[in-house]
């Protein structure tokens, strides 16, 4: 029996080789994302393809893959993957949920306090040599003890950002198709409509898939409900926001701040959001924990193995695929 052909766009934190000794494995070895070209190449006889979330698997990459059964997602969104095609095609994907949830809700915590204390700006400041001594009005930001959080989104990542608010004595709402029980219970948080969470809230951070629904969800209509003092972070999907419009917003400082680890057309970044000095912007680094990166290419072996071992692997995105099978 020839031995299962495996593709990976990119070499991960461990050593796949060492994990999938009875594959034959091949590695792009270049800087990612790889290009379509390449990529179009590389999967003609492969039998599983493993991609990052900048790899676009769509028709066209699919077409050029006749032997392809599995699409294994590093990453636990997957708008990457045109997942409707593949199902049609009866080729399953997988993504890696779960093992990176603390680490993405730790990082946009970590964007909170960067821009309400103004780390960034103050950090610059020293940089420069520009400090000359303590002064009362020297870089002033705001606290969070008493402030009002809003979650949008209350799924994994979600809940787990704001179950941290505990030590900070906040209060907390948030907005979900589902009822989060685990939130109202733990941090008596209060579930609302998006427009009421807007209103009300000092922060507000994105925990949503991108979806069609939820592509540019926050535009100028929603920044025009936010307080002026309120901060705004993404650590989600950059196309949930339209970027114009959170510009506009700061530029004209109808909000306090931004933070964000996401844009809308990444890895470009607008021109104007480095002009500004009321928003931190990180390359998408949400997952980038020792620990969570390790999970997650863990758990994209375990989901190679169980799908070609015949069982069905621990992170399906498109169960339906199964069904239509059994």
């Amino acid at each position: 029996m020839s031995r299962k052909k495996i593709f990976f766009t990119s070499n991960l934190v461990i050593n796949v080789r060492e994990y999938l000794e009875d594959f034959d494995v091949e590695v792009y070895d270049g800087v990612p994302p790889i290009p379509k070209e390449v990529l179009k190449e590389k999967v003609k006889d492969v039998d599983g393809l493993v991609v990052l979330l900048t790899d676009k698997i769509d028709s066209e990459i699919l077409d050029n893959a006749p032997k392809l059964k599995i699409v294994a997602n590093y990453a636990v969104g997957y708008d990457n993957i045109d997942v409707t095609e593949c199902t049609r095609r009866g080729i399953v994907v997988t993504n890696t949920p779960d093992v990176l949830t603390d680490a993405t809700a730790e990082l946009a915590w970590a964007l909170v306090f960067a821009v309400a204390r103004r780390v960034v700006e103050a950090h610059k400041f020293v940089e420069r040599r520009l400090w000359k001594g303590w002064s009362p009005t020297l870089f002033l930001g705001l606290e969070l003890k008493g402030k009002t959080l809003g979650v949008v989104g209350a799924g994994r990542i979600g809940q787990a950002f704001a179950l941290k608010s505990l030590g900070f004595g906040m209060k907390v709402v948030y907005y979900s198709r589902r009822q989060n029980e685990v939130l109202e219970k733990e941090v008596s948080a209060k579930r609302v409509e998006l427009d009421e969470l807007l209103k009300v809230s000092d922060i507000i951070s994105l925990h949503l898939p991108l979806t069609p629904e939820t592509y540019h969800l926050i535009g100028e209509r929603e920044f025009n409900m936010m307080k002026p003092n309120a901060i705004f972070i993404n650590t989600a999907r950059g196309k949930i926001v339209d970027e114009k419009a959170l510009i506009k917003a700061l530029k004209e400082k109808r909000i306090y701040g931004a933070g964000l680890d996401v844009f809308e057309f990444e890895p470009q970044v607008s021109e104007e959001l480095f002009e500004l000095d009321n928003v931190v912007m990180l390359p998408h680094i949400g997952s980038a924990t020792v620990e969570a990166r390790t999970r997650m290419a863990e758990l994209v072996i375990e989901n190679l193995k169980a799908f070609f071992s015949g069982r069905v692997p621990p992170a399906v995105v498109n169960k339906e695929v199964y069904g239509e099978q059994g």
